[in-house]
């Protein structure tokens, strides 16, 4: 009898070992690869808008149809043929020496005290011209042209074209004829250094390669290349050996390296200034080309070592991190959002996650000149937590840190507390003047988002700590700014938020009064920092309890409709508050319930948003948004309509981009929303206990999935 206990504890280990494994076996049933490869994109045509691009999360390399980038006019007003990097940035002169200052006016939003910020100005004069400086500078670069070297030969004369971006390898591989020569292009890009490598082969042609390097434009939105400018930079041939060559380019005050390294038997030759051609012996050529902000030292990888290498990596991405299956759904919109999830998880890696914040084109093309929105950081990156790969959030994050006193000043000089994150910036953190963003704050809470999600995605007790450690500051400086920034209202005992412009930006900083998604985050982050300083075994501030008490809740109308903003009118009759993001949404969706919300009144909204709203006037976030809080609200019916709904700018591309116009031909924040989206309709949230609550319990959507986290 004494050794009943152990044994029966023995036997129930076993049994829950048994247990564990045959659920670990079931949540392994998914076939990655047969997952990644039926939704390859496979291109037959020279199409603008579907082009291919190879990267590692701060380079990227977009190809046309040869696999290079042999027609970059053609490509122009699509999806532009780009090379471009996190550390590509360039500043025109500034010859009229403006100084920040000079971007800077003067408000009075009611807190009893002048407030300055960086805008843009109507008025000609020298004001307006710092503002334009300051906003078009820094600009990114694109880095180079990579192409075939094909006098007169159009676009049109490639024929019998199959190229296949193989997402499981990483690999573009191109197939194609001109002028009754064929093609084979292999193309990659190395996922540790900023390099391509290139394989090819052509039969019966000696196949050349050129380089060409552009001059910015410094326009706001386009592909970077002023091809009219040779006499502003220069490119120099500072060594050479018998297969390779290092140049330096000089822009200004810009300088990077591009180092050209070839296999087979070649020449490098200057043909005008700035454009070089790679001549080879036979009809094979095999070449990688390094792009470095510093002089490159070392030989460059292999073509196969590079080929291998990036196969390994993508291998080992596509097996770690999430999944998430619809094969065995019957619903015929499920093919469509598979394909759409896959490429997304493509797309965001290779242009989403490196030591600075991501455009909304990534690096692809510019858009607002190559700098980066702080508010739509939270679409870009926060899915990489929820598919359990927090450590490519991680890699953005340290920014924070870095440009920890430029956002200090920004609060300082409006009487604020502690760090007010900037909204239009660049590497540097400086703020982009701007008469909509400079006066924006949902960008605010997002670290301490980021900080919980990281925590929560973590679950070693060393990671917690080290977390916590890290991102503790940013959080209580974070959170000092927003308890600042709340006005308490004496007369009605509550705190309102005032004098800004909300996440739906076509309502007025001097108007808005309490919008309903700043408030709700203003709840939710501020709770967190109190959450994070009991971790840290600090007490909670009781300012900020009270804060987060009196808050006001979000304003309603007679019908139980949520406002866009307490200022707004109680009806929906003016457009500008059925336009833009329907962000009363996202109040209830991207964040949890909480006290300031009625569900009803909630429901009673997005029914009403979901039949009144001026859809072709949103933005490609706005449809995951939507789902988020079908979802919350047990309406999966409307979640998978929201995500597949109709609509220009919910369209996704053949590459997997998601378009929204003929500016803004690709649009990555609606790629990583649609995958916060899915973690959240596939895992739930804190406190939902359904399986796949986002989804109708039907054979229709038969969801499989593994390793995704809750969402708070």
């Amino acid at each position: 009898m004494r050794n009943k206990k152990p044994l029966q504890g023995i036997i129930i280990t076993f049994l829950i070992a048994l247990i564990t494994f045959s659920c670990n076996t079931d949540n392994s049933k998914i076939d990655r690869k047969a997952l990644v490869k039926r939704n390859n994109p496979i291109i037959d045509s020279v199409d603008s808008l579907s082009s291919l691009s190879v990267g590692n999360g701060g380079f990227a390399y977009t190809v046309d149809i040869t696999g290079l980038q042999t027609f970059p006019e053609k490509y122009k007003k699509g999806v532009s043929l780009g090379t471009q990097s996190h550390w590509g940035w360039h500043s025109f002169a500034n010859d009229k020496n403006f100084r920040f200052e000079e971007t800077l006016k003067e408000y009075d939003f009611g807190r009893g005290r002048g407030e300055l910020y960086s805008v843009q100005f109507d008025e000609p004069g020298r004001q307006q011209e710092a503002a334009n400086w300051f906003r078009i500078n820094p600009h990114r670069l694109h880095l180079g042209i990579v192409g075939l070297e094909l006098p007169e030969t159009k676009p049109e004369e490639v024929k019998d074209a199959r190229q296949v971006l193989d997402m499981w390898e990483g690999i573009i591989k191109s197939n194609f004829n001109i002028n009754n020569v064929a093609y084979e292009v292999k193309t990659v890009c190395h996922p540790n250094i900023d390099m391509i490598a290139i394989q090819m082969k052509a039969r019966g042609m000696k196949p050349a390669v050129k380089f060409r390097f552009p001059y910015p434009t410094g326009e706001h939105s386009d592909d970077a290349c002023n091809w009219n400018a040779n006499d502003k930079h220069s490119t120099t041939v500072v060594h050479t050996t018998e297969n390779s060559a290092v140049l330096k380019r000089e822009l200004d005050s810009t300088v990077y390296f591009v180092k050209i390294q070839w296999e087979n038997k070649a020449e490098l030759k200057e043909k005008t200034k700035n454009y070089f051609v790679l001549h080879p012996e036979t009809n094979q050529l095999n070449f990688t080309c390094y792009f470095s902000p510093s002089y490159p030292e070392d030989k460059n990888p292999t073509t196969e070592q590079s080929i291998a290498t990036a196969a390994e990596y993508w291998n080992n991405f596509w097996k770690s991190g999430a999944a998430v299956d619809f094969s065995q759904c019957t619903d015929p919109r499920a093919k469509e959002l598979e394909r759409r999830v896959v490429l997304s998880q493509y797309l965001t890696a290779i242009q989403c996650s490196a030591s600075t914040p991501p455009q909304e084109t990534g690096l692809t093309y510019n858009s607002w000149y190559g700098k980066f929105h702080l508010e739509m950081i939270w679409w870009h990156q926060a899915h990489f937590a929820l598919w359990n790969r927090p450590q490519m959030l991680e890699k953005t994050l340290p920014w924070y840190h870095k440009v920890k006193p430029v956002a200090r000043e920004i609060a300082q000089r409006q009487g604020f507390d502690g760090v007010r994150w900037m909204k239009m910036t660049d590497p540097t953190g400086r703020e982009a003047p701007s008469s909509v963003g400079s006066f924006l704050v949902w960008q605010q809470p997002h670290i301490i988002y980021f900080a919980e999600l990281l925590y929560r995605a973590n679950s070693q007790t060393d990671d917690k700590k080290n977390i916590l450690n890290t991102y503790y500051p940013l959080i209580e400086e974070t959170a000092k700014f927003m308890y600042s920034f709340a006005s308490y209202d004496k007369e009605k005992d509550r705190y309102v938020l005032k004098g800004l412009i909300p996440a739906q930006e076509t309502l007025k900083a001097s108007e808005t009064v309490n919008p309903p998604f700043e408030l709700s985050y203003w709840h939710f982050a501020m709770e967190t920092a109190q959450k994070w300083r009991e971790r840290k075994g600090e007490k909670r501030v009781p300012e900020w309890d009270t804060l987060i008490q009196k808050l006001s809740p979000l304003a309603y109308n007679e019908e139980g409709l949520y406002l866009a903003a307490e200022s707004a009118p109680k009806t929906y009759e003016d457009i500008r508050f059925t336009s833009d993001h329907m962000a009363v949404l996202g109040a209830l969706g991207i964040l949890p319930g909480n006290r300031l919300i009625n569900e009803t009144y909630m429901r009673n909204t997005l029914y009403w948003v979901w039949d009144n709203w001026n859809w072709d006037k949103t933005w490609g976030w706005d449809y995951p948004m939507t789902a988020m809080n079908a979802a919350r609200l047990g309406e999966p019916e409307k979640a998978i309509g929201a995500l597949l709904m109709d609509k220009r700018t919910n369209t996704y591309l053949t590459n997997g981009h998601n378009y929204q116009d003929d500016r803004l031909r690709i649009y990555l924040p609606g790629n990583g929303g649609l995958l916060t989206a899915i973690a959240m309709m596939c895992a739930g949230w804190d406190g939902c206990t359904t399986t796949n609550p986002g989804f109708p319990k039907d054979d229709g959507w038969n969801v499989k999935w593994e390793n995704l986290q809750k969402l708070p």
